[in-house]
């Protein structure tokens, strides 16, 4: 039992050990991808490259942890993080180990319609680094897979650690922006700490004009990524107009017509009104040029005599109006008779004379417009307004 504690010991402080030594040898921090929400963002790219350096240089160790396994990191990262948006997307990898490639640079997915799986299976080919640093190769070759693609916005994201380069990197930058003018931005991310290195992605980055250069350790987290992806890739969309309020129409006194078309409010229920909201008693009172009564407009005259035994506290003011044939004097006149007669025939029915009164207003108030004979009967009437 005893030789069996001490070996069950020496394996945990084996295992303790290892885990530690493996600790020390990968900083890469965890991570969790974040999720944009299509419909809130739109894509600000319609196309773009991953240039990835795969070259001998990116198997030396950065803070204990190998460069390639960092920029594989990288790769994998925002290739989880980018949301698909019909983007066309690229990845060409320059450098290479025999077992890989044997040409200075290749295009290891696209060009095509972004999909973060298929990327995420070509990427795999790039299993091992070697070989020298075309980083001009890369970028010249990314001239022509650009070409013809739709679009007004392409980004070119280099992950390198900018040592070692053969040929004039700076001098392909320069022909892409010629190229391809305020349409190109480059995003080149530094792998290391590398002084040259990070001169040299800052020069290429200024020769867009519109990109920016970052460090590995900035975007290896979770929220650097997807800072780094929204900033690079995404635009919000504008939040919609709000759903125009519809206002709740209301109609204070019952009359059928909405307040805000009511030019007399506070009829009573039961009133007969014309289309403005008013107490009317319509032209088949009276006959042209008559304020006497007409025999079949008496059953209308008794509907208000109801309303006033309703209401008991009411009073009305009676307002009579004509059409305009006649002389404005003449029809004031014609008028006063008309809301006089109506006021008669309302006290014989037992309404009380002090809660009416009597206005004449002649053909100043007409409902509508005095051209036609059936036009003209409409403005021959009483209106019957409440007074408080």
């Amino acid at each position: 039992m005893k030789f069996f504690s001490k070996m069950v010991l020496l394996l945990a402080a084996f295992l303790f050990l290892f885990g530690c030594a493996a600790q020390q040898m990968n900083n890469i921090p965890p991570f969790q991808a974040t999720k944009f929400d299509g419909s809130l963002y739109a894509s600000k790219v319609d196309n773009f490259m991953i240039v990835f350096d795969a070259s001998s240089s990116m198997n030396q160790k950065y803070n204990g942890t190998q460069k390639f396994d960092i920029a594989q990191a990288l790769v994998q990262r925002m290739n989880q993080t980018i949301p698909e948006l019909g983007q066309t997307a690229g990845l060409r990898s320059f450098g290479h180990s025999p077992a890989v490639s044997g040409k200075p640079t290749e295009l290891f997915y696209g060009m095509e319609k972004f999909s973060s799986n298929n990327l995420a299976g070509n990427f795999k080919k790039v299993k091992e680094a070697g070989g020298t640093s075309p980083l001009f190769s890369a970028l010249s070759a990314t001239g022509t897979d650009l070409k013809g693609l739709s679009g007004k916005m392409n980004a070119v994201i280099i992950i390198s650690d900018g040592l070692e380069n053969s040929g004039d990197a700076i001098a392909a930058a320069k022909a892409l922006k010629a190229l391809y003018g305020d349409t190109i931005c480059f995003y080149p991310i530094l792998v290391g700490g590398s002084p040259e290195g990070e001169a040299l992605f800052k020069e290429i980055a200024e020769i867009g004009g519109c990109g920016f250069a970052s460090k590995a350790d900035e975007l290896l987290t979770s929220a650097g990524m997807a800072a780094f992806v929204e900033k690079v890739f995404l635009t919000k969309k504008p939040a919609p107009a709000p759903a125009p309020t519809v206002k709740q129409r209301v109609d204070t006194d019952g009359d059928g017509v909405y307040d805000e078309d009511d030019k007399c409010p506070g009829t009573p229920k039961g009133a007969r009104v014309n289309a403005q909201g008013c107490w009317i008693l319509s032209h088949v009172l009276f006959d042209f040029d008559k304020a006497e009564i007409k025999p079949m407009a008496y059953p209308l005259l008794d509907e208000v005599v109801a309303i006033f035994g309703k209401n008991p506290g009411m009073k009305v003011d009676l307002q009579g109006h004509c059409d305009n044939v006649g002389t404005p004097e003449y029809n004031l006149g014609l008028s006063l008779r008309r809301a006089d007669a109506i006021k008669k025939y309302l006290v014989s029915k037992g309404v009380a004379e002090n809660r009416l009164t009597t206005q004449g207003f002649g053909f100043s108030k007409p409902v509508g417009p005095n051209t036609t004979k059936e036009e003209r009967s409409l403005n021959r009437r009483v209106e019957l307004h409440p007074m408080n």
